[in-house]
């Protein structure tokens, strides 16, 4: 059956960005290492990769980040969702406004979703038909998921580094045990799936 999955790339002390994070300087300062389980060569980071590339029907991420991914350093022909395995899901721009214009002209089917994260979602599982959801991010889209329990999954790729500060991932959220489902240890990131419980 398909599931929706809240999946994000998280440091040590519980970032998903470095200070600063916007379109001009990506991920924040000292993020540059966060993602390094995604261009590595480590095959447990490949599978992984390859599962969270092919697996969804469609995308949903938060304003923020789509601010990032289509900012001057952000996604372009060689690097993008699905990057290597050419994945073209559609995706679903959680967003208070639609921007006037996007500089992402990359053949991607973008909607923009003002009515929350829940209708994102909703209209995600339509497109996906009988394939997955994913939420890639950012912290707020991804908190909210866990924290409403609109997601099956929540998948942390938990990177050995130490940022400081930064965006935190789950802040404010209501008391909830998840339970784990399985591990996968690389180099580069311990990739940890929990099944989210109502």
């Amino acid at each position: 059956m398909a599931k929706v999955v809240a999946d994000i790339t998280m440091s040590l002390d519980g970032f998903v960005t470095g200070p600063d994070p916007g379109p001009e300087r990506g991920l924040g300062r000292g993020a540059e290492t966060l993602h390094a389980w995604v261009t590595s060569d480590d095959e447990v980071d490949g599978d992984v990769l390859r599962e969270v590339a092919q697996a969804p029907g469609a995308v949903v991420m938060g304003r923020r980040l789509f601010d990032v991914v289509d900012g001057p350093y952000g996604w372009s022909d060689e690097m993008g969702y699905g990057g290597r395995f050419a994945t073209r899901p559609a995706f679903f721009v959680v967003t208070h406004a639609p921007p006037e214009r996007t500089r992402l002209d990359l053949d991607l089917d973008l909607t923009f979703v003002t009515d929350g994260p829940a209708s994102a979602i909703d209209q995600a599982r339509t497109a996906a038909g009988d394939r997955d959801v994913y939420v890639m991010g950012g912290a707020d889209v991804v908190r909210q998921c866990v924290d409403e329990g609109l997601a099956d999954e929540l998948l942390i790729h938990l990177a050995p580094l130490v940022l400081g500060s930064g965006t935190p991932l789950l802040t404010a959220c209501h008391h909830r045990r998840l339970v784990q489902r399985d591990v996968r240890v690389s180099p580069n990131a311990t990739h940890i799936t929990y099944a989210v419980r109502s």
